[in-house]
């Protein structure tokens, strides 16, 4: 595909580093205007300063996923800017809520995952939905985790709240049909970025030698599923979710 995205409206929220860089990258070389957040401030300046200085438009804002608050003032903000044609929730906690079986998991770790990875995207797709009912193809790519697919051991909150995800993005499309929004989910393997520095060595080698594709798994192998997802060719296409990990879970 070229220029799939050209002059659309993305969001892609949790664009400061790791996939959701890569997946903003992705949409901007197919033409895409860029609206990216984050909570890690450095992090997304330096993003949207490396984007505009390859002259893609962006807007950058700080959002924390689990306030409400600032979902609430940073889409004003987005509003007076005009319409968007996509939204890709990719903005999550994953790290330091794994090594704990479900009896060690305490409840403000357990909330914390849920506030931000299942009541945060909620909240952020029921802020968009007005705006990509605008558009005359909105699109919604949510990300999910292929762990929820095969139950990963000792990661209980994440999984759960990426099951949650998985099952929203149905009814999702089912309720924004109507206003021809699409709604679809991703689910990848284990990736190698900034955001799984923490993962220990043993389990990236897990999951490498049980995929049917035996190597290792980078944001670009996502990247284009995700334009994909986005662009008019994926106008008939919604409630569905699309694993993207090698072969490791097979559906």
């Amino acid at each position: 595909m070229r220029d799939a995205l050209l002059d659309k409206r993305i969001m892609v929220s949790g664009a400061a580093r790791g996939l959701g860089r890569s997946i903003a990258e992705a949409a901007a070389n197919q033409g895409a205007r860029l609206v990216i957040t984050d909570i890690l401030s450095d992090e997304l300046e330096n993003t949207a300063t490396t984007l505009r200085n390859r002259g893609v438009e962006v807007e950058h804002l700080l959002i924390d996923q689990g306030d409400p608050e600032s979902i609430e003032q940073g889409f004003t903000q987005i509003a007076s800017n005009g319409p968007l044609d996509g939204l890709v929730n990719n903005a999550a906690i994953a790290t330091q809520v794994g090594g704990k079986t479900l009896e060690e998991y305490d409840l403000d770790l357990w909330d914390r995952v849920m506030r931000v990875n299942v009541r945060g995207l909620w909240l952020t797709t029921r802020a968009a939905a007005p705006l990509l009912a605008k558009s005359p193809a909105g699109r919604i790519v949510n990300v999910a985790s292929d762990t929820a697919l095969w139950g990963a051991p000792l990661l209980m909150a994440y999984v759960a709240s990426k099951g949650a995800v998985i099952s929203m993005t149905r009814s999702m499309a089912r309720e924004l049909g109507d206003r021809e929004i699409c709604v679809n989910a991703i689910a990848p393997g284990l990736t190698h970025c900034e955001a799984t520095e923490y993962v220990p060595e043993e389990r990236y080698q897990t999951y490498q030698q049980g995929r049917a594709l035996k190597r290792e798994q980078h944001p670009a192998d996502i990247d284009g599923t995700v334009v994909f997802l986005l662009s008019d060719s994926a106008g008939f296409i919604t409630g569905q979710l699309i694993p993207i990990n090698g072969g490791f879970v097979c559906r």
